[in-house]
């Protein structure tokens, strides 16, 4: 039996632990010595009953659950002080944040899919790995070591899963130089990055404050992103989806660090080379096309290209150069997920829970990401964020009510590129538990093939961005030998 936090704070705690674990790194779960396993309710029993799940929501049935977390320094008290902290303020932001603490249900009648919030609870684990320490875990300027995965609970569940799996479970894990990690996993048909860096920072903000009664960014619940839909997604046979990339895959992940005099760098190239240059037709195209969207006539016209829109198209650019195995005339895609919030017209609220999220592809051809220009490459990703406003969001919306399906994350044709996350997300600031703010930010295996990065604030602020690069063997060979690329890269912070 299992420690249990119910509504009103009772705590049960029986304990359970595994043998010390061998001091090799690698990817086995007998890197990890769990002590204890605690499921945790809602301080204050939940008033809603069901929250539909969205256009926006239902496409994630079929990804892995999110896992992101945080390395924190070493501790100055003892670690059961914390975990019991981190409980009692876990229950207390599940009261705020109620649907985490549901559990998924599809009504017979018609096939819709609900969170019911019957404050079932969600899983809390206390562990130990006293072979693992900040400088194995973040090696500078090399790849991830594959134990940074033992860090997270729920490996390779499927959000659709969480019809009868908690949809979300959280990990403390105290490793063996005094250093701590709390990784969150959550269903991500429950949450977007938005919503999942909004929990955190209120499950810190409670933990650092416990006489705290309110958290200051409050969720807003009312599930508004295209409320209305009637689109049902159903699933042949009862059965739910599976992940549609090849799991299990060999790669190779690693983190680039870009300094904020080398993001600058980057936007001050793409902005001031020549734009159109041997792709007159098509980059003239992509702009008329573009021209027509509601962003209007007058944005287009300034055409500044932010600094992440830089160095995306410089990681375009030279992944694609990395992939030897690409015909020139192939096309290549890149993919980059785009919050809705303040999109729409009129706009929902920034803190909005659920998925109010979009893929906006660009597409053009491997010899013309991979021989044209900076600028060239980074304005048709600029001028495609531009032109997704309101009307491409409903546009995105009707086609998919037309034919609901599951988002086809991957990477099938070996070209393309998914952009996720984003270096705005508050992982560094708002996430200060109590003992010092955090170190380094990590994810887990989930919803990992080849071209999936991952984009992450710098520790060190100001502008500065790590991208979390995850590419096929040979592929990240070649991409550590291209110049172009590695001159702006930085050892990390």
């Amino acid at each position: 039996m299992s420690p249990s936090l119910t509504p009103g704070g009772t705590v049960l705690t029986v304990t359970t632990s595994r043998t010390t674990p061998p001091p090799a790194i690698t990817s086995s779960p007998a890197l990890i010595r769990f002590i204890s396993k605690c499921t945790v309710r809602p301080d204050t029993r939940s008033t809603l009953d069901e929250l539909k799940l969205s256009v926006s929501d239902l496409p994630m049935l079929s990804c892995h659950y999110i896992q992101k977390g945080l390395f924190f320094p070493p501790l100055t008290v003892s670690s059961h002080t914390i975990f019991s902290l981190l409980a009692r303020s876990l229950s207390r932001a599940l009261s705020s944040f109620p649907a985490l603490a549901g559990r998924l249900f599809t009504h017979p009648e018609d096939g819709r899919i609900s969170i019911s919030c019957n404050d079932a609870g969600v899983e809390l684990l206390h562990a130990a790995a006293p072979s693992l320490s900040l400088p194995l875990l973040l090696p500078p300027s090399k790849d991830v070591p594959p134990a940074v995965q033992s860090l997270f609970a729920l490996d390779d569940t499927v959000s659709y899963d969480g019809h009868f799996r908690p949809l979300a479970a959280f990990q403390f894990t105290e490793l063996g130089d005094g250093a701590v990690f709390i990784g969150l996993t959550i269903n991500h048909a429950i949450v977007d990055g938005t919503s999942f860096w909004n929990f955190f920072n209120a499950w810190a903000e409670l933990c650092r404050s416990p006489m705290t009664s309110s958290i200051s960014r409050p969720p807003d619940l009312r599930r508004n992103f295209f409320g209305g839909s009637t689109a049902v997604l159903r699933f042949s046979g009862g059965a739910g989806p599976k992940v549609t990339f090849q799991v299990g895959a060999t790669l190779r992940e690693r983190i680039f660090h870009f300094s904020r005099d080398a993001i600058r760098a980057l936007k001050f190239r793409a902005n001031h080379q020549t734009l159109i240059n041997n792709n007159d037709e098509l980059y003239t195209k992509q702009l008329h096309d573009n021209k027509s969207s509601s962003m209007g006539m007058a944005d287009h016209g300034k055409l500044e290209i932010s600094s992440f829109q830089s160095l995306c198209a410089q990681l375009w650019r030279s992944v694609t150069r990395a992939r030897k195995h690409l015909t020139p005339e192939a096309p290549t895609t890149f993919r980059m997920a785009v919050n809705c919030r303040n999109r729409l017209a009129p706009p929902i609220d920034r803190y909005y829970f659920g998925n109010a999220i979009q893929s906006i592809p660009t597409t053009a051809a491997v010899r013309d990401v991979a021989e044209s220009k900076l600028g060239w490459v980074a304005a048709l990703l600029h001028l495609n964020v531009m032109a997704h406003g309101d009307d491409k969001i409903r546009q995105g919306v009707e086609e998919w009510e037309a034919s609901p399906r599951c988002f086809p994350l991957g990477n099938p044709d070996g070209a393309g590129i998914t952009m996720g996350s984003s270096p705005r997300f508050p992982m560094f600031d708002g996430n200060d538990f109590g003992w010092g703010g955090p170190i380094a930010v990590r994810s887990g295996k989930a919803n990992k093939f080849d071209g999936k990065i991952s984009a992450f604030p710098g520790r060190e602020g100001g502008g500065s961005i790590d991208l979390e690069v995850c590419l096929a063997p040979e592929t990240m060979a070649a991409l550590l030998e291209d110049k172009e690329f590695m001159q702006y890269v930085s050892a990390e912070i």
